[in-house]
């Protein structure tokens, strides 16, 4: 078993990824059903906690079928984190994660996410002014450095064990390379293997399949994984690393009937969540990766994106079903590159 704090997680835990936009609750909780071991919420802005805006405060929102979940917050000023932290204790996750990995201009440029990968000492007394703000276990995703000529992680990893942090979840690339070219675990390994580290470290970054995870699972010897990318459109991602590592043998990929059980559940779960028209409006994101491989799909994908009421969308969906039952899917080839998102 691996422990973060007094969270108990099984052996070899997958983590769902806090992706912006993506990793809502009605996202964390058909991966939930599909094998996440724990999950995050999208990031959250302290800044915006802290003015009480409406989407900061949404995204709080947490439910008991998640646990363990965690709540995660950025920014770049001490008194800011420090407050927010009060603020996501009293909702009472399982735990409070600090981003210090997002890459992208909006948050790089007020000082916050990766950015601060560029004031080591600055991200240790953010870290600290948490740790003493909560009662809840503090975990820390992050980044190897701000460019390849600062790669900084084994000692980022040491000072933010110093302040009490619980676990440490590392992206292995550096900012400068954003999403592309490959995530580096070379680095990620070496934290593992430091003799002065003691809290779990989980590694993240372009794992898309049940090959690729036990492969970096026993190369890099890291305590767990953290999925991104290819838990979306795809949840089944989880359950079908773990049977993989436990014997060697691949799952099936899911039916149509399987996938569109999925969509209906993520369907009406953003619905209930968000209202009909903007739950609606989510989803339409999320249909292309769901049904990605069917041959012909897309004037059914045009359908569900542009009808308007939660029936017509049903009843497209079981045209969908009756179209493709029987079809075989083959097993998900992904392509990295062409899904875009923001996280650490």
């Amino acid at each position: 078993m691996v422990k973060v704090g007094p969270i108990v997680l099984p052996e070899f835990p997958l983590l769902l990824a806090p992706m912006e936009d993506v990793s809502d609750p009605p996202f964390r909780a058909v991966c939930k059903d599909n094998g996440a071991d724990l999950m995050y919420t999208e990031f959250i802005s302290s800044e915006g906690l802290i003015r009480d805006a409406i989407k900061s405060r949404q995204k709080l929102d947490i439910f008991d079928y998640e646990r363990p979940v965690g709540i995660q917050i950025f920014g770049g000023d001490e008194d800011a984190m420090a407050m927010s932290a009060q603020i996501v204790d009293a909702v009472n996750p399982d735990l409070l994660d600090i981003n210090f990995g997002c890459p992208v201009k909006k948050v790089v440029t007020k000082g916050a996410g990766a950015a601060v990968l560029k004031d080591i000492d600055l991200m240790i007394r953010l870290t600290a002014a948490c740790v003493r703000s909560t009662k809840l276990p503090v975990t820390v995703k992050t980044r190897l450095g701000w460019d390849a000529d600062s790669i900084n992680i084994s000692e980022v990893a040491e000072r933010l064990q110093d302040t009490g942090i619980q676990a440490l979840s590392i992206h292995g690339r550096t900012r400068s390379q954003l999403y592309k070219g490959n995530a580096d675990w070379t680095h990620i390994a070496r934290v593992k293997e430091n003799p002065r580290i003691r809290i779990p470290i989980f590694g993240n970054g372009d794992i898309d399949s049940p090959e690729k995870a036990l492969e970096y699972k026993k190369r890099y010897g890291v305590d767990g994984i953290m999925i991104g990318r290819a838990a979306i459109g795809y949840p089944w991602i989880f359950q079908e690393i773990k049977y993989f590592i436990q014997t060697g043998r691949h799952l099936e990929p899911p039916t149509i009937e399987q996938r569109v059980e999925v969509i209906r559940k993520h369907l009406h779960k953003s619905v209930e969540w968000k209202g009909i028209v903007p739950g609606i409006n989510e989803m339409r994101r999320h249909y292309n990766n769901y049904l990605k491989g069917l041959p012909n799909i897309k004037d059914f994908r045009l359908r569900l994106v542009t009808v308007k009421t939660v029936e017509e969308i049903d009843a497209t969906l079981d045209e969908i079903i009756r179209t493709y039952s029987g079809y075989v899917f083959e097993r998900r080839k992904l392509d990295m590159d062409a899904m875009a998102y923001n996280c650490g």
